[in-house]
C-alpha cells in the first residue's frame, strides 16, 4: 500500500508541474510556444478552452496531491 501511494504521489507531481508549466501566465511562458499553433488553428476561443482545461487540471491535480499525501502520512503512522 506505501509504495503504490509513494508511486502515484510522484506521477501526480510530476502532471501538476507540467501542467502548472504549460499554463499561459503574464509572460506568456511556455504555453505561448505551443498552444501558438493551436491557437492560429482553431481560433481563439479554442485556446481559451485549453487553459481553462488545464485549470482544472491542476486544480484536480493539487486537490489528489493533498489527499494522497495525508494517506501517505497516515500509512506511516500505523
Amino acid at each position: 500500500m506505501y509504495t503504490v501511494t509513494l508511486v502515484l504521489l510522484a506521477i501526480d507531481a510530476i502532471a501538476m508541474i507540467v501542467l502548472v508549466l504549460l499554463q499561459s501566465g503574464k509572460s506568456a511562458g511556455l504555453s505561448g510556444a505551443i498552444s501558438g499553433g493551436a491557437e492560429q488553428l482553431f481560433g481563439k476561443q479554442k485556446a481559451r478552452g485549453v487553459d481553462a482545461f488545464m485549470h482544472k487540471a491542476t486544480i484536480v491535480t493539487a486537490v489528489l496531491f493533498f489527499v494522497l499525501t495525508f494517506l501517505l502520512g497516515y500509512i506511516l503512522n500505523q
